[in-house]
């Protein structure tokens, strides 16, 4: 019964006028960043970073949580009528959504994909108000090497999970944990890797190296695209599926959020990586695989529902462990130490107020996107067919005014520049960000509960294995190392990525 009191807590905060006001907003900006290429919701959430300033902290983080998954959901409709995933995760959409857009079906297309994601959001905010109590409780447990393995096998997970080759998102996790560490030490209070510059004492600023590495790049990327591509407005009005699509999709429903709601969790993992999966698991149980590619509709119908999901339940180990497991939930934790808060299973106790409202937050927000946004579909389309060369100089200018709000420092205007290019370098290169971002945000956290771990066992590194929780993620972290390794799940994992792009 605790569990309902906890909710009834939760739903009073988060239907409070204020609350629901940023929530309302957070799911529309949401939404347009995903009907918008190039923009995201991990450049949005950093340019509002800011903002959060001078809000209280639910709504701050009500709001960001609200452009987090309503960009999930509005990057479909660009991936159905257009061919563009407007947000990463939904890629794997276009394959059957714009085919049934030229079929004339962008309607059912549409609607299926807002009924999918609703369910997978609705299901997994439940999961997170039945799982997170106990995973918290578990987690007042954890001492400095517990916390310091999980962080080493969230960086490994992170690293199996990204694209690419496995060299180098090693290479990128490591150059993520060196400008962690840029700054002063918090022990000895030497200046470390500054090269004289003192700004640099404080460490390098998330918001204008994430917005410069995922902004900037998303932009040129963006301009380099100089195909034009039909937008299929035709029939978006008829959206009512019929009982066809309904009884098509219903299973890839269900499977796509319980696909997503536990690839969610894992570090390094999301939209992405759920949505693939569903489409890949509805690929092999149709009776008709043929038909994939070519307008299945439980391919819009799965993928759309995993990815939501996903995006729901990352919040787990962010709310319970105080761990990202992806750039969104790093951001978030940034919003919530802003506000001066400690992210970590301490949240639930002393802000109850805060992480019940979030959660229920979740569900209103998911209603709220239902509610609104398909009427609102026929403003979308217009927005898409504006082209992006008029789009992209008032990005680049919201985004420098949001870094420079921050500190009123120019320099931060130099690391977005510099973070730009470096960006552009690595887009060019195929190295994937993510795991340099997490390394960033937890190498900091790695050191100090590293430190805090060999101060309290004398020198002991055999701390790390002979207490039970860390011996298990390290243990953990040292199989996921031996199994990538074998050159059969290699290959296989190289094929996965060639057949996701």
């Amino acid at each position: 019964m605790e569990i309902f009191a906890n909710l009834w807590l939760g739903l009073q905060v988060a239907v409070s006028p204020l609350n629901l006001m940023y929530c309302l907003i957070g799911v529309l900006l949401g939404t347009l960043v995903g009907v918008l290429p190039g923009i995201g919701p991990t450049a949005t959430i950093a340019m509002l970073l800011p903002i959060t300033f001078n809000l209280n902290p639910t709504a701050a983080l009500i709001m960001l949580s609200g452009i987090y998954y309503g960009a999930s959901y509005g990057g479909s409709t660009t991936a159905i009528l257009v061919n563009i995933p407007g947000e990463i995760s939904s890629v794997v959409t276009t394959l059957d959504g714009y085919q049934m857009a030229r079929q004339g079906r962008a309607g059912p297309a549409l609607a299926i994909s807002a009924i999918g994601s609703f369910i997978g959001g609705c299901v997994a905010t439940l999961l997170i108000a039945w799982a997170a109590p106990p995973l918290a409780e578990i987690a007042l447990k954890f001492g400095p090497a517990e916390y310091f393995s999980l962080m080493v096998f969230g960086l490994i997970g992170a690293t199996i999970l990204a694209h690419g080759s496995v060299i180098k998102a090693i290479a990128m996790v490591l150059m993520g944990l060196l400008f962690g560490i840029v700054g002063t030490d918090v022990n000895s209070g030497v200046l470390r890797y500054t090269f004289g510059v003192p700004e640099l004492s404080d460490g390098i600023g998330l918001v204008p190296l994430f917005m410069g590495m995922y902004g900037i790049s998303e932009i040129i990327k963006n301009l380099e695209d100089k195909g034009e591509r039909e937008v299929f407005t035709k029939d978006v009005k008829n959206l009512f599926p019929r009982w066809a699509d309904f009884k098509a999709s219903i299973g890839a429903i269900l499977r796509g959020t319980a696909i997503g709601s536990a690839l969610g969790l894992l570090p390094g993992g999301g939209g992405l990586i759920a949505s693939f999966t569903s489409y890949m698991v509805e690929k092999k149980m149709s009776k008709h695989p043929e038909q994939f590619g070519k307008g299945a509709i439980a391919g819009v119908a799965g993928p759309e529902t995993a990815n939501n999901a996903a995006a729901q339940t990352s919040f787990i180990p962010m709310l319970t462990l105080g761990i990202p497991s992806n750039i969104v939930m790093a951001l978030m934790i940034g919003a919530m130490m802003i506000q001066g808060i400690a992210p970590g299973p301490q949240v639930m106790t002393s802000k109850p107020d805060l992480f019940w409202g979030l959660i229920v937050s979740m569900w209103v927000g998911n209603l709220l996107l239902v509610v609104l946004n398909l009427p609102l579909i026929g403003i979308w389309v217009k927005l898409l067919q504006i082209p992006y060369r008029l789009l992209f100089p008032g990005i680049l200018v919201f985004m420098s005014i949001g870094v420079f709000s921050l500190s009123n420092n120019a320099f931060d205007m130099l690391v977005l520049g510099i973070y730009g290019l470096f960006g552009i370098v690595c887009m060019k290169l195929q190295m994937e960000m993510a795991p340099l971002a997490l390394g960033v945000v937890l190498g900091p956290l790695m050191e100090e509960n590293l430190r805090r771990a060999m101060l309290l066992s004398r020198g002991d590194a055999t701390v790390f294995f002979t207490r039970p929780i860390s011996s298990g993620f390290m243990i953990a972290s040292i199989v996921l190392l031996i199994v990538l390794s074998l050159p059969f799940i290699r290959k296989k994992r190289e094929q996965v990525f060639v057949e996701e792009e």
